[in-house]
C-alpha cells in the first residue's frame, strides 16, 4: 500500500510541476502578442501620457519576471485580477465598479461544466456499450457500421458536425434551437433542451475515440488463456466479455475516457462559438478579440488545470485497477 501512495504522490508532484511550466508558457505566449495592450485599450486617439498612465495602472511597466511571479502568486491565492476590458469600460463611464476576472469566469465555467457533464453523461455509457457490442459481434454488420460511424466522426471537425446537426435538427426539422440561449433562472428541463445540440455535437466527437479503444482493448484480451478457459467452461460470450475481459481492459479505457473528458472541458471553444453558448470557451474567444490579458491567462490556466487533473485522475485509477501495481513484488 505504501508503494501505491508513493506512486500517487509522484504523480501529484509531477502534475504540479507541469502546471508551473504551463503557467510560464501561458504568460510568455500571451505577453508576446504584438502590439501595445495599453494603447489597444485606450484607443488610437489617446495621448502618450494617458497610455503611459494606463500602462502603470495595469502593471505593464514592471520587469517581465516580476510581473510573472506577481501574477503566479495572485493565482495561487485565488486572485485572478481585473480584466482590462472592464477597467477600460469603468474608466469610460467615470466609475470605479470593476468586476473581477473570477466573477466573470465563474458563471461561464458553471455553464461549461453543465455542457461537458451532459455530454459525458451520454457519451461514456454509449461508447462503452457500443465498444463491448462491437467486440462481441466482431466482423459483423453491426461492427462494420460502428467502425464506419466512428471513423466518420473522428474525421469530421467539430464545427462541421455542429452545422450539420443545426441544418437537420434546427432548420429543416425544427426540433431544437440553433442557439443555446441559457439564462439565469431557467429550469432544468429548459437547460437540457437548450444544451441538446451542443451536447450531441460533443458526444459524436468523443464517443468514437472511446468506442474504438474499448473495442480494441477487449479484442486484444479475447485470445488470452483465461478467456479460452472461460469459453471451454461454457460461459456465455457476453459474460466472458463483461466479467472477464472488460475488467482487465480498464487501464487503456480509463485513459482514453479521461482524455476525452478533458477534451469536453478544454475543447468546447469551437462548439460554444458555433452555438453562441455563454461558456468559458466563448469568453476566451471574446477576450482574445478584446486583448484582455488577465481573462485570457485565467481561461487557459483553467483549461490546463482541468486537463492535467483529469490525466492525474486517470493515472491514479489505472494504478488502482492494475493488480501488478496494487501488489508489486
Amino acid at each position: 500500500m505504501g508503494s501505491i501512495a508513493k506512486i500517487i504522490a509522484q504523480r501529484l508532484a509531477l502534475g504540479v510541476l507541469t502546471l508551473l511550466i504551463v503557467s510560464f508558457v501561458i504568460f510568455v505566449s500571451v505577453n508576446a502578442l504584438p502590439g501595445d495592450f495599453a494603447q489597444a485599450i485606450m484607443g488610437q486617439g489617446a495621448t502618450e501620457e494617458a497610455v503611459t498612465a494606463m500602462r502603470k495602472d495595469l502593471g505593464l511597466d514592471q520587469p517581465y519576471f516580476q510581473r510573472y511571479f506577481s501574477w503566479l502568486g495572485n493565482i495561487i491565492t485565488g486572485d485572478l485580477g481585473i480584466s482590462f476590458a472592464q477597467m477600460n469600460f469603468a474608466s469610460n463611464l467615470g466609475g470605479d465598479q470593476l468586476i473581477s476576472v473570477a466573477d466573470q469566469i465563474y458563471p461561464r465555467f458553471i455553464n461549461t461544466m453543465w455542457l461537458a457533464g451532459f455530454a459525458a453523461l451520454i457519451a461514456v455509457p454509449l461508447s462503452l456499450t457500443i465498444g463491448v457490442l462491437a467486440a462481441l459481434y466482431r466482423n459483423s454488420m453491426f461492427d462494420r457500421i460502428a467502425n464506419i460511424g466512428a471513423l466518420t466522426s473522428i474525421s469530421s471537425p467539430e464545427f462541421f458536425i455542429a452545422y450539420i446537426l443545426v441544418l437537420f435538427l434546427a432548420v429543416l426539422n425544427p426540433v431544437f434551437l440553433p442557439v443555446a440561449e441559457v439564462t439565469p433562472g431557467i429550469t432544468l428541463g429548459e437547460r437540457l433542451y437548450f444544451l441538446a445540440l451542443p451536447a450531441l455535437t460533443l458526444t459524436l466527437v468523443v464517443t468514437a475515440h472511446m468506442m474504438r479503444m474499448t473495442r480494441a482493448s477487449i479484442i486484444n484480451l479475447l485470445a488470452s488463456p483465461y478467456i479460452e478457459m472461460a469459453r471451454l467452461k461454457g460461459v456465455s460470450p457476453m459474460r466472458v466479455i463483461v466479467k472477464h475481459a472488460l475488467p482487465n481492459a480498464l487501464a487503456p479505457i480509463i485513459n482514453v475516457i479521461a482524455l476525452n473528458l478533458a477534451y469536453l472541458i478544454t475543447g468546447v471553444v469551437v462548439v460554444e462559438v458555433v452555438f453562441t453558448y455563454p461558456g468559458i470557451g466563448q469568453l476566451f474567444v471574446d477576450s482574445v478579440i478584446n486583448r484582455d490579458i488577465p481573462v485570457i491567462q485565467a481561461c487557459v490556466m483553467i483549461f490546463a488545470s482541468a486537463y492535467i487533473l483529469l490525466n492525474l485522475t486517470a493515472d491514479i485509477l489505472t494504478i488502482l485497477s492494475n493488480p501488478k501495481l496494487r501488489h508489486p513484488k
